[in-house]
């Protein structure tokens, strides 16, 4: 358990740590270390994850076919059914991996110069966008700056962040958010007629737009209706992303497009690309407890991960402080698949945490209190629920005016009052929840990954703005500003292929998956029930072992319990019958959790310090030589199988 002590330790390192006064000079912190000609200095952590498994490289496959084949009994066959439509490929100027904020943004601009297909896991709205609350921060106050906006970014994300991307954000979020107004957007405004700017945790001035409590899902709906009336975007809903089709020359890896399932037909269907942009946000599930919706599983890191792509920071996993606490609700809510947040601005507005006991304690802790940074907050939060024994903390908003927090809130307080909940009355139980990936895959400022042919914007990429913890309301700012950047380096270079990339011999260059409709029905369903357990496991090792604080034993712990659980459950599928080149939704999302769960292990096993969201008990000090970025390389050649 973290004493009061340590976790009073742990809170301040994000400002006692650094000096006070903000200035560039020579601390400058600047990477782009996959660069090919770079030799920035970062922990070249080299991960041994893409050996383990059966399901992500062919060297296994073929390594243990034969004993595939026999256990694939004639019990578990229909017959001489085909798994699916033989041959569906199909050539587009661009794939988009995602419907969310960066992946609509980018989507839209591109569609001006050529065809683009956006592949969705379920419905396009269902998003991490959709569920963002908040807003979007940007310098739209005469009395706010630029400087201002870039020293909050920075201390918040206790100085790890990359200041060249934190310029470059900071300075054109205005921009682009006024693109998102002239694109029908539409946000809270004053009683002046002007746009109402919230604050935040971490904030030190009011600069968040927003639409009420439901920032996100206006941001979508505008964005989502102009993309349905282009007539150059085609939208491949409910498909599955699987991987990659990459092509290796030495040292140099290009992406070609990408494979995908039709999660509703089973239909597998290759796309072709000259550009393939990455947007598929986060992986909140590695965790049992996520305000993320049940699509955030990883795939965005684990694909590029197997491509090679240079993955950065991904021992940063942010908890969210305040998410709704089912336990202490009136009435429980039935079938909740993700925690319900209840956003920053609640405590931008004035909301103030109490314990049980209706004791404050965020002063404790420390002297911003309740509008301390995220992980600051989460940790403190942490503290008092270990030090007390209790399930949740109270956060009171009652002594705001009730009109004020019906019109600021609207959204959670109508997800509380159906809980039994009035929160113009009554305090709201909150608990930190999984909430962000301050790490993913590392891009250059143009979102250029270290594979060409690929970018990557939004939660999936690691550009260097959030640092060691994100500053609330910057993740929608940074989809949209390097969704914009992606966009000309994009065109110019699908315009030099000319067309080449139409030529390819996919058939000879990469095995195509399939369905597995070889499969008898009840046979599939006891492989998802075998896969629905394990996930439940995966996610248990993650809470307890690699959570808001850790240990060294707990993460070497997690490491080996999550490479034997990986091992159990693909030999109880293989007996079952499963082929490593089958695929269906729930067994990849489980390939690609334990691949994001493996890399955030051993992201937080290279770090010896305490950094913004990564504490460690061992380590429980930040250490100036030790500011640099976290590095995973695979140590395998680039592998063509789809599974």
């Amino acid at each position: 358990m973290l004493s009061m002590e340590h976790a009073a330790a742990a809170a301040a390192t994000s400002a006692a740590a650094s000096p006070p006064a903000f200035s560039f000079g020579e601390t400058r912190v600047s990477w782009r270390p996959f660069s090919r000609d770079s030799s920035a200095s970062a922990y070249h952590c080299r991960t041994n994850t893409c050996k383990i498994s059966l399901l992500r490289t062919r060297e296994h496959t073929e390594r243990h076919h034969a004993g595939v084949a026999a256990s694939y009994t004639p019990q578990a066959l229909k017959g001489d059914s085909v798994s699916q439509t033989e041959d569906y490929t199909k050539y587009f100027d661009f794939v988009v991996i995602g419907s969310g904020i960066a992946g609509l943004r980018y989507a839209l601009d591109v569609a001006k110069c050529g065809t683009v297909a956006i592949i969705t896991k379920a419905e396009p709205h269902e998003t991490n966008t959709s569920y963002a609350q908040g807003g979007v921060s940007a310098v739209l106050d005469p009395l706010d700056s630029v400087e201002n906006h870039i020293r909050d970014t920075i201390v918040a994300g206790a100085y790890l962040c990359d200041e060249e991307a934190v310029e470059v954000v900071c300075r054109e979020g205005p921009e682009r958010v006024k693109e998102l107004i002239a694109m029908g957007a539409s946000f809270d405004q004053g009683e002046d007629g002007r746009l109402h700017l919230a604050r935040e945790g971490g904030h030190s001035h009011h600069r968040i737009v927003h639409a009420a409590d439901m920032t996100g899902k206006e941001i979508e709906r505008a964005l989502l209706t102009s993309a349905r009336n282009s007539p150059n975007i085609t939208l491949f809903e409910h498909h599955f992303a699987i991987d990659f089709l990459v092509r290796q020359e030495g040292p140099t890896v290009t992406c070609h497009g990408v494979d995908t399932v039709d999660t509703v037909s089973g239909e597998v269907k290759r796309l072709i690309a000259g550009v393939t942009m990455l947007g598929a946000g986060g992986a909140g599930h590695i965790y049992p407890n996520t305000t993320n919706p049940l699509v955030a599983t990883g795939d965005g890191v684990a694909m590029a991960h197997r491509a090679h792509a240079v993955i950065s920071n991904m021992e940063f996993v942010q908890f969210h402080p305040t998410a709704l606490a089912d336990e202490g609700l009136p009435i429980k809510p039935k079938d909740r698949h993700n925690a319900f947040l209840i956003t920053e601005a609640v405590r931008g507005a004035g909301g103030i945490l109490y314990n049980q006991a209706m004791e404050r304690f965020m002063p404790l802790y420390d002297q911003r209190a309740e509008l301390a940074p995220r992980d600051v907050v989460a940790r403190s939060i942490d503290d008092q629920l270990k030090k007390r024994k209790e399930a949740y903390v109270l956060l009171d908003i009652t002594h705001k005016p009730r009109e004020e927090i019906l019109s600021h809130f609207p959204n959670i307080a109508a997800e509380c009052l159906k809980c039994g909940l009035d929160i113009t009355k009554q305090p709201i139980p909150v608990v930190p929840a999984a909430h962000y990936m301050c790490g993913g895959v590392q891009t250059d400022l143009n979102g250029e990954t270290s594979v060409i042919g690929l970018y990557a914007a939004g939660e999936v990429a690691c550009t260097g703005l959030h640092g060691a913890n994100r500053l609330g309301s910057n993740s929608m700012l940074e989809a949209l500003v390097f969704a914009q950047r992606a966009v000309k380096p994009a065109i110019n270079y699908v315009q030099k292929l000319a067309g080449l990339h139409q030529v390819i011999n996919e058939k000879k260059e990469w095995p195509r998956p399939c369905a597995p409709s070889l499969l008898k029905k009840e046979v599939v369903d006891e492989i998802l029930e075998i896969t629905s357990s394990k996930r439940k496991s995966m996610q248990g090792i993650m809470r307890d072992f690699v959570g808001l604080v850790r240990s060294t034993e707990s993460l070497k712990i997690a490491q080996k319990k999550l490479c034997e659980l990986e091992l159990d459950w693909e030999e109880e599928i293989f007996r079952k019958g499963w082929q490593p080149n089958m695929v269906h939704l729930k067994v990849c999302e489980l390939r690609n959790l334990f691949l994001v769960a493996n890399l955030v292990v051993s992201s937080a096993l290279a770090r010896q310090e305490s950094r913004g969201s990564h504490y460690v008990i061992d380590f429980p000090e930040l250490v100036e030589s030790k500011r640099i970025p976290t590095l995973l390389f695979p140590t395998s050649p680039v592998k063509t199988s789809c599974c």
